[in-house]
């Protein structure tokens, strides 16, 4: 038998959370997992639709979860269609090699970037696969250690490759809050120079 309700204690980062059936009852256990391929990432009060098995205990747990209601355009907008995210990788880059061609930056500076931007294309990939399988995935604040290093050019560039943590609000302020601050230590760095 099929039950509907909605996600509440939704845990994002960690991946799950609980079901209130609509019309009372007990509410159940819902992992990422249990959702198989998503659409989007569950959110708080989302509905589902969910079938229920008893664990060893006898607690309910939500399994063969589906979004009760297709997900909106909205909910799913396109990655690379507002803005041109490898194109402003693509342009850092560029000024990047330039100023270090006319030696107004060490050598060191565009190879750490081109370093810790492979490094975050590499992670972004991974916590899509996870994201995809329901697995473990990277931590957020990881992901926003890894651009204030230096490896925002390969995220930018990940994000818009995989459209993975390009539409969700929260990230994207921290993510360009860790460009700012890192262009910020940039600049500190060439003038102290």
């Amino acid at each position: 038998m099929r039950y509907v309700g909605r996600l509440t204690n939704w845990n994002d980062q960690k991946g799950y959370g609980f079901v209130e059936p609509n019309g009372g009852g007990d509410r159940a256990f819902v992992h990422v997992k249990a959702f198989g391929r998503l659409p989007r990432r569950p959110n708080e009060g989302d509905l589902i639709s969910y079938k229920v098995e008893r664990d060893a205990q006898r607690r309910a747990n939500a399994v063969a979860v589906r979004f009760a209601i297709a997900p909106s355009r909205r909910a799913m907008p396109k990655a690379s269609g507002v803005f041109p995210r490898k194109t402003v990788a693509l342009v850092f880059a560029l000024a990047l090699g330039v100023a270090w061609w006319f030696a107004k930056v060490p050598a060191f500076v565009p190879v750490l970037y081109a370093a810790t931007s492979l490094a975050a294309y590499s992670m972004y990939w991974r916590d899509k696969v996870s994201a995809l399988r329901g697995e473990w995935r990277t931590p957020e604040n990881t992901l926003h250690a890894m651009s204030l290093v230096g490896g925002w050019p390969g995220a930018l560039v990940a994000q818009d490759v995989f459209r993975h943590k390009s539409s969700k609000r929260s990230f994207q302020l921290a993510f360009w809050a860790t460009v700012v601050f890192n262009c910020a230590a940039l600049y500190w760095l060439l003038k102290s120079l």
